[in-house]
Parts: C-alpha cells; sequence; structure tokens
C-alpha cells in the first residue's frame, strides 16, 4: 500500500476515490467502522479507497509539552490500514500552515484540488479546519455544495460506553492491557529497533531486547507477559520489564523483553512488542539474586497466562 503527503497532488489513478478522514490514532473498532465504510464504498462504486491522516498529532501541535500519548505510529497505522483494504494512506502534516486553513478551504484545496475525492467518511466527532471551524454538519454542507458525497459513522460502544483513544489510554495506564485489547481488536503493541543497552539481564540469564518508547503512551510501569514478533515473522512469548528498573542506578526508561527459549541476535531489528497481561507493579530488589528469584516467578506466570489465553 502507499504511503502519499497530504500536501502534493494523488497519483491520477488515485484520485475520484473515497477518503476515510481522521487521525484514526491506535485504530481501535471505532475507526475500523469508519475505514470500513470507506472501503465498502469504494469497492461498490469501483473507486479508490484512501485513509488519510495527520501527524503530528494536532494536540501534539497545538501542546507541545504535553507527556507522550501515541498508540500506534505512523508504520502501524499504514499496516493496519492496508489490513482493513485500503488502497493508499495519506498523511497530512500537521503544522502552522494546516492549522491556519479554514474548513473549506481544506475541502477545497485539500480534500478536491490534491486528491479530487468522491466521497469523505468521518466518525460522527470529527472535527477539521482553524479552530475546529468544520464540523460534520459543515462537511455535510461543504459536500453539497461541491459535489462529494459525506458519510458519518456513529460510535461504537462497548459495555454501554464509546470506544475512545482516550479510553484505551486510560485502561493501559491502569495497567489493563487486556481490557484496551478488545476495545483495539488486537493487544496494544510497541514498535522499536532493539537498542545495545547495559547487558545486566544477560550476565544473571535473561537476555532482554531493549526498546525506547519514543512517542507512544507511558503504559503503567511494571512487568508484563508479552509477544515479540520479529522481522522474519516468528512470534515469541515472553514477559517484559516496562520502566524506569528502580533496582539499577542510574533510572532509564525503556521497554526490555525478554523472550522464552529463544538465542538470536536482535541489535539493530525493528520488532514490535504486543503487552497481553500485567504481571505486577515495578519493584526494587535489595539483591540481584531477589530480583533473579522474583524474574523467575513473572516468567514462570507469564507462560501460564500465554499458553491459556482467556475465552472470548
Amino acid at each position: 500500500m502507499e504511503r502519499l503527503d497530504g500536501g502534493t497532488a494523488v497519483p491520477a489513478p488515485l484520485r475520484g476515490g473515497i477518503v476515510a478522514l481522521g487521525n484514526f490514532d491506535g485504530f481501535h473498532a471505532g475507526h475500523q467502522a469508519v475505514v470500513g465504510r470507506a472501503v465498502a464504498r469504494a469497492r461498490a462504486e469501483g473507486r479508490p479507497a484512501l485513509v488519510a491522516t495527520f501527524d503530528p498529532h494536532p494536540v501534539r501541535f497545538f501542546k507541545p509539552d504535553v507527556p507522550p500519548f501515541r498508540l500506534t505510529t505512523l508504520d502501524q497505522r499504514q499496516r493496519l490500514f492496508a489490513g482493513a483494504g485500503a488502497d493508499a494512506m495519506l498523511v497530512f502534516h500537521f503544522d502552522a500552515t494546516l492549522a491556519r486553513l479554514p474548513a473549506e478551504q481544506f475541502v477545497t484545496e485539500r480534500l478536491l484540488g490534491l486528491i479530487g475525492a468522491a466521497g469523505v467518511v468521518t466518525g460522527e466527532d470529527f472535527t477539521f479546519g482553524k479552530g475546529r471551524g468544520g464540523n460534520i454538519q459543515v462537511l455535510a454542507q461543504l459536500g453539497a455544495k461541491h459535489g462529494f458525497s459525506v458519510d458519518t459513522v456513529g460510535a461504537v460502544a462497548d459495555h454501554g460506553q464509546a470506544v475512545s483513544s482516550s479510553r484505551i489510554r486510560e485502561l493501559l495506564q491502569a495497567g489493563d492491557p487486556r481490557a484496551a485489547a478488545e476495545l483495539l481488536t488486537r493487544p496494544f503493541a510497541i514498535q522499536g529497533v532493539v537498542e545495545h543497552g547495559d547487558k545486566r539481564g544477560r550476565t544473571i540469564g535473561y537476555p532482554t531486547a531493549n526498546l525506547s518508547l519514543g512517542t507512544y503512551l507511558r503504559p503503567r510501569y511494571g512487568i508484563y507477559a508479552v509477544r515479540g514478533r520479529l522481522p522474519d515473522g516468528r512470534v515469541l512469548d515472553g514477559a517484559a520489564s516496562l520502566g524506569i528498573r528502580p533496582t539499577f542506578d542510574p533510572p532509564k526508561e525503556l521497554l526490555e523483553p525478554y523472550f522464552f527459549d529463544f538465542a538470536g541476535d536482535l541489535y539493530g531489528q525493528t520488532i514490535e512488542v504486543e503487552l497481553i497481561d500485567f504481571l505486577r507493579p515495578e519493584a526494587k530488589f535489595d539483591s540481584l539474586e531477589a530480583l533473579t528469584a522474583q524474574m523467575e516467578a513473572d516468567c514462570e506466570r507469564a507462560r501460564a497466562i500465554l499458553s491459556n489465553p482467556p475465552s472470548p
């Protein structure tokens, strides 16, 4: 699937498409419903299906000092959009120029001029344009005026509550990755390049693959049962520390998965680590012996969890 710059004209074969428009961070069940509607309509009409997202997130532009909150990277979103059937991903670079663009100008210059959209699909809470001057009612009016279709998809509910990225973030920060996975329809996953660390884990029999958390949301610090996905397609079970490793100085924020029954060099490789279940909070140990004993217990519990998934 192609990744396109939302600030330049799309290739001719992709003009006249149906565009799912939103941020889609997390690509949860609600986002999937929006993209699914766009893909279905595009297929029915013999048109391309495009998904348009924003990077950086508008919140990051307007509030640059907020703590990291991303649920997905662009690479992850591209893979998820492709799996949903989209033909291309459009990335609108959210900068001062885009922030100043009035709603109608965004439609005429970007959606119609550069993309040639025949139709747009959004969620019911979508806003756009300078000062959030555009919403679904404004978009419908502009569609009627400029000759493109507009579809709005209502919120998807789970246990009576709307599925939302903010709700997923709250669950992850509370240490409940299983509940977050229900809303995402898959486990929350952190993708990154394996870095060289201080190799303390190797000296005590638990070599780990160290990943920076980057711009991802910080889930609750602690120990997790995890699954790792390697570039060659292998899927590995493991246990991971996510946090600042309070037993060691200086504190350093990392995701450190230890993969069971694996021997290999992952340095420099891009891997993805899924958080399956929260085992316990971080703790400081008085000795390496006490830490090692706890790690052994953590791994035993993680093995049991990963070998016996809960019933749907």
